[in-house]
C-alpha cells in the first residue's frame, strides 16, 4: 500500500540544483525532456528521454536536471499480504540498481499516459493505473534480459542502434548496459566474452569509423568532425586518431584525397 504522502506516479519538473537523498521504498525513474545526471550509490549515468533507472529502496543517490528537464517518477508501494503474487512477480525489477533504455512501443505509451496523468495530476487511480502498466512493461524487459543472460548472448543490433543515435554525446556503459537490461558487471564480462574487445575499445573504435568516413567523405572541419564522433575536442580527437590509425586525421585526409 502508499503511504499519503507518497503519489503512485508522478511527473516532476527538476531544478538544476543537485537533490541527495534516500528512501524506504524502490522508484522507477523515466526521463521524459531534457537531461538529468543521475548518481546511484556511485554508479553514474545521463539519463535521456527514453532512457531510466531503477533505485531501490534504501538507495542512496543525487541527481539533477541540465536546463529544463522533466522525469516520471514510480514510486512501488510496501508489500501487502493482499497481494504477495504481484509482488513476487515484480521483484527482479528491484533486485538491484540499474539503468534501462526503453523501446519505442513503450515510449509512445509513456507519452500518452503522461499526457493525460498532466490533465489530471489529482486523480490517484489513473496514477496506480500508469505505475501498475508500466512496471508490468519493465518487468517483462527484466526477465526478457535474464533469458538473453542465460544464452550468454548481447543483443549487439539494440547496442549499435544506441551507439548510433548518440554517438556525438558522451556514452557511459550504464547507458550501454540499460540498453539490453544487464547490469554493469554483467553486461562488461558477456560483451567482451563475445566481441572480444571491451565496451569501451570497441565505442571508441566507432567512434574512429566514423571520423574516417568523414574524412574521407566531407568537407568538415577537424574540429566539427571530433564533436560529431564524440570526441571532446579536436585535440584527443587528433591524439586518439594517430594513435590508433598510425597517421594524423589531416594526413589521412590527404591521403585518401590523393588516390582521387
Amino acid at each position: 500500500m502508499y503511504d499519503d504522502l507518497v503519489k503512485p506516479a508522478e511527473v516532476i519538473l527538476l531544478p538544476n540544483e543537485i537533490n541527495h537523498h534516500e528512501h524506504n521504498y524502490s522508484q522507477v525513474v523515466i526521463g521524459l525532456k531534457g537531461h538529468v545526471e543521475f548518481n546511484i550509490e556511485g554508479m553514474s549515468s545521463l539519463i535521456l528521454p527514453g532512457q531510466g533507472c531503477v533505485v531501490t529502496a534504501s538507495s542512496d543517490h543525487a541527481f539533477n536536471g541540465i536546463g529544463s528537464s522533466e522525469i516520471l517518477v514510480l514510486n512501488l508501494p510496501e508489500s501487502s499480504s493482499e497481494d504477495v503474487e504481484t509482488f513476487q512477480r515484480i521483484n527482479a525489477l528491484f533486485s538491484a540498481n540499474h539503468y534501462f533504455q526503453l523501446d519505442n512501443k513503450i515510449q509512445q505509451l509513456i507519452r500518452l499516459l503522461v499526457s493525460e496523468m498532466q490533465a489530471s495530476p489529482d486523480d490517484l487511480l489513473l496514477g496506480r493505473a500508469c505505475n501498475d502498466t508500466l512496471i508490468a512493461l519493465l518487468q517483462r524487459h527484466v526477465y526478457a534480459g535474464k533469458e538473453q543472460l542465460k544464452e550468454q548472448r548481447i543483443n549487439m543490433d539494440k547496442i549499435e542502434s544506441y551507439i548510433t543515435q548518440h554517438i556525438s554525446r558522451k556514452i557511459s556503459i550504464a547507458q550501454l548496459a540499460g540498453c539490453v537490461f544487464l547490469g554493469e558487471s554483467q553486461f562488461f564480462s558477456l560483451f567482451k566474452q563475445q566481441n572480444g574487445v571491451t565496451p569501451h575499445q570497441y565505442l571508441l573504435l566507432k567512434r574512429i569509423d566514423l571520423a574516417k568516413e568523414l574524412l574521407e567523405n566531407s568537407l568538415l572541419s577537424l574540429n566539427q568532425i571530433a564533436d560529431s564522433s564524440g570526441f571532446a575536442n579536436q585535440s584527443s580527437f587528433t591524439h586518439t586518431f594517430s594513435r590508433l590509425q598510425g597517421t594524423s586525421p589531416s594526413k589521412y585526409r590527404k591521403q585518401f584525397y590523393s588516390k582521387t
